[in-house]
């Protein structure tokens, strides 16, 4: 999963920001391309209170957009409902502190504080962990994560995943 902002300076509830994340079965870690994709999930950061899709960000940043990811794929992984175990991998060693509970959120605490419950829900029905990734350097999943979340950002659509390549955002 991943997240991306315009400009990651001086943000305001206004900066564009948007996460992605891809589910894939049968990866082995590495990044390699292994495995079936199983669905992608993308939007927009949303800062306004009382908008669907609103979990609590304050601001666009990258930051919220990796929060953002994490509760999308939170999300899916509770309305799946299976009990599979799950490894969430992310480029933010912050987003995944924050998400499993290890840091505190010093802005945009409300957003951490939905993360967080909804990662605890996750972890009571499933075995559930957290792997960070480096960012762009070559995990061909955490690439792809990055396009959704680029496009997500720029209000477009990404490309589908027959026609697109890693390191295209």
């Amino acid at each position: 999963m991943d997240g991306s902002c315009e400009e990651n300076r001086n943000v305001t509830a206004a900066t564009p920001a948007g996460w992605g994340f891809c589910v894939v079965r049968g990866d082995t870690g590495l990044g390699r391309g292994r495995g079936e994709v199983i669905t992608e999930g993308f939007g927009r950061v949303i800062t306004e209170d009382g908008a669907s899709g609103f979990i609590g960000a304050e601001v666009g940043s990258n930051n919220t957009a990796e929060l953002n990811a994490i509760a999308g794929a939170l999300q899916w992984l509770l309305a799946k409902g299976d009990d599979d175990s799950i490894v969430i991998r992310a480029d933010s060693q912050y987003a995944l502190n924050i998400a499993q509970g290890e840091w505190r959120a010093k802005k945009n605490r409300a957003l951490a504080s939905r993360v967080r419950a909804m990662w605890s829900e996750v972890a009571s029905l499933r075995e559930l962990s957290g792997e960070h990734v480096r960012a762009h350097r070559g995990h061909r999943w955490n690439e792809r994560a990055d396009h959704l979340a680029f496009r997500a950002m720029s209000g477009e659509e990404p490309l589908p995943l027959q026609f697109w390549k890693p390191g295209n955002r």
